[in-house]
């Protein structure tokens, strides 16, 4: 059973934003030893996807446990999609395509806000702390930043999950 099931089966109670924050704080809070994971050869405990939008922050999740989940600033999501085979594959893909880029990711002391409407936000949670990068949208969609490899392998989470749901 995945940390975050463990968590959201003792019940989540207040509103959405309210939940939204301590969803988002429970992954950039994570450790090794929440995940039973050696650090030594887990160099990307998990990585959050976030972007901006006029109505609300949307927040992708994939965690080394199999834990994926897409959730909103304003209510709703999904969380648990890393259950179905195909989402935990593509989950398993992003998280080594951060891995890789992990070198891209600046150490960020302390945790992120979300982004801006028309900014993507990536957080690697490691071992060693927060690694985040931020940048328009639209340069990673147009294939105009170091990190489009990771907005793609998350955009294919998002679509298994979609397709799951």
């Amino acid at each position: 059973m995945s940390f975050f099931r463990r968590r959201r089966e003792r019940g989540e109670a207040g509103s959405p934003a309210d939940v939204y924050v301590g969803l988002r704080q429970q992954v950039l809070n994570l450790t090794a030893a929440d995940l039973g994971a050696d650090p030594e050869s887990t160099p990307v405990l998990a990585v959050l996807m976030e972007t901006g939008y006029p109505e609300a922050v949307a927040t992708l999740v994939g965690v080394v446990d199999g834990t994926t989940s897409l959730y909103f600033s304003d209510g709703g999501g999904t969380i648990g999609a890393g259950e179905h085979a195909e989402v935990a594959g593509a989950t398993r893909r992003w998280l080594g395509v951060c891995e890789g880029l992990l070198e891209l990711l600046r150490p960020c002391g302390a945790e992120p806000e979300p982004p801006s409407e028309g900014v993507t936000q990536f957080v690697a949670v490691t071992a060693d702390g927060l690694r985040c990068c931020s940048t328009p949208e639209v340069d990673l969609g147009e294939g105009r930043h170091d990190l489009t490899p990771l907005f793609y392998a998350g955009q294919d989470v998002i679509t298994q999950v979609r397709l799951r749901s």
